[in-house]
C-alpha cells in the first residue's frame, strides 16, 4: 500500500466540483524543442531528496511491485521489456546530484539490457522479497529499477521489482504495468510494440520550477486556512519497543460486513460526497475519539496527472492536501461528513501548492508542542492492486511489507473482494495495545454509521477523550491522551510550581513518576510538571469545570538540602536578572548556551569545584545543579584525601612537558597522547580540578591563567610547553598569560594552540597557512593573534627553543567541554534547531557571492597527534590542524539523522551572521599527523559528542 496514493477512478471522482470549475483548461502540450541536460527537482521529489540526504529515507521509499506467475514465463522476453520501459522514461534512468546546494536530476543513458536476478526457492521467499525491497538505492548514482524473479517451480514465478519512489508513484505503477505488458508481448511475438513515446518527468519538473512565482496566491490562501492548527497529540509510547528498528510500523485490517462499503457510498450520495469523503469524515471521528480534540487536520492525496501533457507519464505526481475541519457542537456524523466535503473541496481548489512550501510559509506554528510536524496523519481508500498481466500467465499481487509508515497514522478502508478496514501505524506513535484498540474501534465505527449515519460523535464506538479546547495546558492534553488515564487537568500554576492532576482507568497503572518521565519525552522541558499528583476522581463543579477549590494541596518541594543550593540560586539571579525557584529551568528564564558557560565559570570560581557550561545545559534547574555540586564536592574530598596520603612524584625525566587546560578538550586529548607516548608530563589545572587529572607520567600542580606567578613557576620547571589553556570570553587574561609564560620560557620548544579565527575574515575563499590576517578580527581571534606575536618574536632568543601556533578550527571529540562547544555558537545554531524539530534555513550556494558554507573541523585526537609532533620538529612558525572542511547542510543532515529531528531544511539567499563561514584552510605542514585514524570520521564523532556524558 502506498498511504499517499488513491486509484485514478476514485481520485476523479473526489476532484469532479473542482474540475468542472476548471472546464477546459488543461496543461499544454510542449511545443519547443526539449532541453537537453540536468532539470530542477519537483517539490515532491526535493523533500524525498532531503530526506535520503540526511540519512532519513530508509525503505520508506521504497516502492516494490512484485507478482505471482503461473505460466512459462520467458526471462529473456521480460528482461528485454523492462529495458525498452527504462529507454522509454528518462525518469527510471535518472541520477540526482547538486550544484552547491541546489539539487538536480539529470538522465543517464539508456543501459544495453537490465540484468534480472533468478533465485531457486521452493516456498513463497518473503525474506527474500522483503530483504531486496529494504535494500537502499544510491539516488547520486541511479534510481535503476531492480528486479527479482524467484523460482518456485518451473511454471511458477514470483516477479518483484523495485523502485525508488523519488521516480514513481501509485498512478505511474499503472502505466508500467501496462507498458510492460504490451512490451512482453511484443517481444515474446517479435514483433514491434505499438507504443507511442511518453512524455518525460524532467519536462513536467521543469514546468512546475517555472511555474513557481504564480503560487503566492495559494500560499496566502493555505495561510490563512491553517492558522493556530496543530498537530494532533498522539498517545505516544512513553518508551519505544526495543525492535522498532526492525519493526518501526505496524498494519492492521479488520474485514467489515458486506453491506457497510455500499452503505457507506450510498450515504456519500445522499450528502452529495464521495466514498473517499465519508472514509475521511469516519477518519476525523476516530480520531477525535482518539486524541480529544476538536480541531484536526488530516492529510489526503492530490495528484498533478491533468491534460494531454500528463498522459502516459512515469514519475512523481502526488501532492499530499491538508484538510482541516471543526468538530465541535457533537455532530451527527452525516453533519461531519458535510463538514469534511466542503473542507475536501476547498482544499482541492488549490492543490497545486506543494505540501512543503506551505510548511515553509508556516514556519515554527506548524509544529506541536514537542516539534512534530503538522501532518502526522492520514487518510485513503485503497483498492485492488496493480498486478503484472502478461500473456499467457496467470497473475496474482503479492504484497511485500517493508515495514515503515510514512506517517505516524493512516486510517483508511481496503476497497477489494473483501473489504476491510485499515490502520496503519508508527509503532514510535502508538503502543501496540492502543493500536489494536483503535483498528478495532475503527472497524466499529465505519460499521455503526454504515448502520446508523445520524449517531453523534459522542455515541461512535471507541475511547473518547474529553474534547479540549485548544487553550489547555499541553501537558494536560498529553496527559489525556495517554491510554492508561480516564481524566487530567494542570492548572494555571500562578507562580508556583506547575502541577499535573491525573485519574487512572485502572488500579495499578503508572505512577507520578512514570507519567512524569512520559510528559519529558512529549513536550518541552519548560512545559512538564514539577510533580504528577494521582486523584481517585476529578472535583468538577455542576457546570462539569474542574473545581479547583477541592484540588489538594500543590506539593511543596522539600527544603533543599544542598549547601550550594543557595550559591547557585544567586548565581542564576546574578547572571540572568530574575531569581528563580529550586526548580526553575534555566533556559525558560532567558538562558541560552553561552549564558550557561559564563554561570559555570561564575560557580567554578566561588565554589573552586569543576563544572562546565554543558553541565548547566544537562541539569538546568538550580536543585539539580546544586546536587551535582555537591557529589563533585565528595568526589574532590575523596581524591584529596587520597592524595595526602600518596607520595608526590619528583620530575627527574629530562625532557618533562608542561601541557596547560589538562582538563579541557583539547589539552586532555594532549595528556592522554603524551601518556601514549611515554614522555613526562607536567599538568597544570585550577586548584578546584586537579583531582581529575593523573595517570602514568603525569604530575599535576595547580595553577590558573589569571594567576599569572604559578604559569611563570611551571614554564620554569618545564623542558617544553604546550599551552592548550583558554578562557574563550576574557581575551585581556589570555594575553597576559602569554606574556607570562613567554617571560618565564628560557629553553625547548613551546607549542600553541591557537585558532583559525586568527586569520579574520579573509577576501578569498583558500586560506593558506601564515596568510596574513584580515579584518574584521573577532576579540577571540584577536586575541589568539597577539599571543601568536609574542610567541614568534621571542622564539630564539635567549636560548629559547622552536615555537610553533597551532592554528585549529572547530574541535571535536568525546570531552565535555567539547560536546559543551557543539551546543552553542554556529554549531550550536544547528544544534537547537534540530534538537528542537525546529526550521532550518541555510545559504544556498552562489548565496552573497560564494559558492560554499561550513566550517574547518578536527577531531581532537588528531589535533593532539599534530600539536605533540611540533615538540620534534617545530615548525617556527604557523600552521593550521584542520582534519577536514564540512559544509552546513552535510553538518546539518548529520545532526538531523542522529537527533531524530523532524526539522524542515531550506536553501536560500539569506545569511545568518552564525553561518557566514566561508572558508577552506589549507593544512599542509601537519597533514601527515592530521590523517584520520579508524573512528575520527565525521560521523561517528558526532554521534560520540551527541551521546550523553558517560555513555
Amino acid at each position: 500500500m502506498a498511504a499517499t496514493d488513491t486509484s485514478a477512478a476514485l481520485q476523479q471522482e473526489l476532484l469532479r466540483r473542482a474540475r468542472a470549475r476548471a472546464a477546459g483548461r488543461s496543461t499544454p502540450e510542449p511545443t519547443a524543442p526539449r532541453p537537453a541536460g540536468p532539470a530542477p527537482l519537483t517539490h515532491a521529489q526535493r523533500r524525498m531528496w532531503l530526506m535520503e540526504r540526511l540519512g532519513r529515507g530508509g525503505a520508506q521509499y521504497s516502492v516494490p511491485f512484485a507478482t505471482r506467475l503461473r505460466g512459462p514465463l520467458d526471462l529473456d522476453a521480460l528482461s528485454s521489456a523492462l529495458t525498452e520501459l527504462v529507454r522509454r522514461h528518462e525518469i527510471l534512468r535518472t541520477r540526482y546530484g547538486r550544484e552547491g546546494e541546489e539539487p538536480y536530476q539529470e538522465p543517464l543513458p539508456a543501459p544495453d539490457r537490465i540484468t534480472i536476478t533468478v533465485i531457486d526457492t521452493p516456498d513463497d521467499g518473503d525474506a527474500l522479497l522483503t530483504g531486496e525491497a529494504r535494500r537502499p538505492f544510491d539516488l547520486a548514482e541511479s534510481t535503476l529499477p531492480r528486479a527479482l524473479v524467484l523460482r518456485h517451480a518451473p511454471q511458477d514465478h514470483t516477479v518483484l521489482l523495485t523502485f525508488h519512489h523519488i521516480a514513481i508513484d501509485g498512478g505511474s505503477l499503472d502505466t508500467v504495468a501496462q507498458e510492460l505488458t504490451a512490451l512482453y508481448e511484443s517481444f515474446v511475438e517479435g514483433r514491434p510494440a505499438a507504443l507511442t513515446e511518453p512524455p518525460q518527468y524532467a519536462d513536467f519538473a521543469r514546468r512546475e520550477h517555472a511555474d513557481a512565482a504564480g503560487l503566492e496566491d495559494g500560499l496566502n490562501h493555505w495561510t490563512r486556512r491553517l492558522a493556530g492548527a496543530t498537530p494532533p497529540r498522539l498517545p505516544r509510547p512513553a518508551t519505544p519497543p526495543a525492535d522498532i528498528a526492525e519493526h518501526p510500523a505496524a498494519t492492521r485490517t479488520t474485514e467489515l460486513g458486506a453491506f457497510v462499503l455500499p452503505a457507506l457510498r450510498e450515504l456519500g450520495k445522499q450528502h452529495r460526497a464521495t466514498a473517499f469523503t465519508v472514509n475521511l469524515a469516519a477518519a476525523f471521528a476516530a480520531l477525535h475519539r482518539l486524541t480529544g480534540e476538536l480541531d484536526l487536520v488530516i492529510g489526503c492525496a492530490a495528484t498533478h496527472r491533468e491534460g494531454p501533457a500528463m498522459r502516459g507519464l512515469v514519475g512523481l505526481c502526488v501532492n499530499t492536501l491538508p484538510v482541516r475541519v471543526d468538530l465541535s457542537g457533537d455532530p451527527e456524523f452525516t453533519t461531519l461528513v458535510e463538514r469534511v466535503r466542503d473542507a475536501l473541496l476547498d482544499a482541492q481548489q488549490h492543490r497545486d501548492v506543494p505540501f512543503d512550501l506551505i510548511l515553509e510559509r508556516l514556519g515554527s506554528g506548524a509544529r506541536g508542542d514537542d516539534g512534530t510536524p503538522l501532518l502526522r496523519v492520514t487518510s485513503d481508500i485503497v483498492g485492488e492492486q496493480t498486478a503484472l498481466r502478461l500473456a499467457g500467465l496467470e497473475a496474482r499481487y503479492v504484497e511485500v511489507g517493508v515495514g515503515e509508515a510514512k506517517f505516524d497514522l493512516t486510517l483508511g478502508l481496503l476497497d477489494t473482494d473483501t473489504p476491510a478496514s485499515l490502520v496503519q501505524h508508527g509503532r514510535a506513535a502508538l503502543d501496540e495495545e492502543t493500536g489494536r484498540a483503535l483498528a478495532d474501534s475503527f472497524a466499529e465505527l465505519l460499521t455503526a454509521v454504515a448502520a446508523e449515519p445520524a449517531l453523534r460523535l459522542s455515541q461512535l464506538p471507541g475511547r473518547l477523550a474529553e474534547p479540549r479546547s485548544a487553550s489547555a495546558h499541553p501537558a494536560e492534553l498529553r496527559l489525556l491522551a495517554h491510554p492508561e488515564t480516564a481524566d487530567a487537568h494542570v492548572p494555571d500554576p500562578a507562580g508556583g510550581p506547575l502541577v499535573a492532576y491525573a485519574v487512572l482507568n485502572r488500579t495499578g497503572g503508572p505512577s507520578p513518576v512514570q507519567l512524569r518521565a512520559h510528559l519529558r519525552t512529549v513536550l518541552q522541558r519548560d512545559l512538564v510538571p514539577a510533580a504528577v499528583v494521582l486523584l481517585d476522581r476529578m472535583p468538577r463543579t455542576a457546570d462539569g469545570s474542574v473545581d479547583h477549590t477541592r484540588l489538594p494541596v500543590s506539593p511543596t518541594p522539600a527544603a533543599p538540602k544542598s549547601r550550594h543550593i543557595e550559591a547557585v540560586t544567586e548565581a542564576f539571579a546574578g547572571l540572568l536578572d530574575r531569581r528563580p525557584g529550586p526548580d526553575d529551568d534555566f533556559f525558560a528564564l532567558g538562558g541560552h548556551s553561552l549564558a550557561a558557560v559564563q554561570l559555570a565559570e561564575r560557580l567554578r570560581a566561588s565554589l573552586t569545584l569543576p563544572l562546565v557550561g554543558l553541565d548547566i545545559m544537562q541539569t538546568r534547574t538550580p536543585r539539580a545543579i546544586a546536587a551535582l555540586l555537591d557529589t563533585r564536592a565528595v568526589q574532590r574530598a575523596t581524591a584529596v584525601t587520597a592524595s595526602a596520603t600518596a607520595v608526590r612524584p619528583r620530575r627527574t625525566r629530562e625532557g618533562t612537558v608542561l601541557v596547560t587546560g589538562g582538563t579541557g578538550g583539547v589539552g586532555a586529548f594532549v595528556l592522554r597522547e603524551l601518556a601514549a607516548q611515554g614522555r613526562p608530563v607536567l599538568a597544570l589545572t585550577r586548584p578546584e580540578s586537579a583531582h581529575l587529572v593523573g595517570g602514568d607520567g603525569i604530575e599535576v600542580i595547580e595553577g590558573d591563567l589569571g594567576d599569572l606567578d604559578s604559569l611563570r613557576a611551571a614554564v620554569e620547571s618545564a623542558d617544553a610547553v604546550i599551552h592548550a589553556a583558554c578562557t574563550f570570553t576574557r581575551p585581556e587574561v589570555d594575553v597576559a598569560a602569554m606574556r607570562a609564560m613567554v617571560e618565564a620560557w628560557r629553553g625547548g620548544p613551546f607549542v600553541f594552540v591557537s585558532s583559525v579565527d586568527a586569520y579574520g575574515r579573509p577576501a578569498g575563499s583558500q586560506v593558506a597557512e601564515e596568510s596574513a590576517s584580515q579584518a574584521p578580527v573577532s576579540p577571540y581571534g584577536q586575541a589568539k593573534l597577539d599571543c601568536e606575536r609574542l610567541l614568534l618574536s621571542a622564539a630564539g632568543t635567549e636560548g629559547r627553543g622552536g615555537a610553533s601556533a597551532v592554528r585549529s578550527p572547530i574541535v571535536w571529540g568525546a570531552h565535555d567541554r567539547l560536546r559543551d562547544q557543539l551546543r552553542w555558537g554556529a554549531t550550536g545554531l544547528l544544534y537547537q534547531a534540530a534538537l528542537t524539530g525546529r526550521p532550518i534555513a541555510l545559504p544556498a550556494s552562489g548565496a552573497g557571492g560564494r559558492d560554499w558554507y561550513g566550517a574547518p573541523w578536527v577531531h581532537a585526537a588528531a589535533l593532539a597527534r599534530a600539536v605533540t609532533s611540533c615538540l620534534d620538529a617545530p615548525v617556527h612558525g604557523v600552521a593550521n590542524a584542520v582534519g577536514g572542511h564540512v559544509a552546513w547542510s552535510d553538518l546539518t543532515a548529520e545532526l538531523v539523522t542522529l537527533l531524530g529531528s523532524d526539522s524542515v531544511v531550506t536553501f536560500g539567499e539569506e545569511v545568518h551572521q552564525d553561518l557566514d563561514h566561508p572558508w577552506h584552510y589549507r593544512a599542509d605542514r601537519l597533514a601527515t599527523a592530521l590523517r584520520p585514524a579508524p573512528g575520527e570520521d565525521l560521523h561517528t564523532v558526532l554521534a560520540e559528542m551527541i551521546a550523553p556524558s558517560g555513555a
